[in-house]
């Protein structure tokens, strides 16, 4: 089993702005994909912290957080 870090409190006395957290996008089978580096894809196949698309010339797996990948 995986743990993720314990997520750190921020004080409001703090003179640091509090660090923004990140929305991972959910992809489905099926999906249409744009990848930075790949092209236009679709999702074949999807796992807990990564998908699997077919850029028609080869077949990636992508791991989350998925920064460079948008659905179409």
């Amino acid at each position: 089993m995986t743990s993720s870090p314990a997520r750190r409190r921020h004080l409001t006395s703090s003179p640091f702005a509090p660090t923004a957290e990140v929305e991972i996008e959910h992809f489905e089978c099926g999906d249409a994909v744009c990848h930075d580096s790949y092209g236009m894809g679709r999702v074949v196949g999807r796992e807990a912290e990564a998908v699997t698309v077919d850029f028609r010339t080869s077949t990636v797996r992508v791991t989350s957080p998925f920064r460079k990948m948008t659905k179409l």
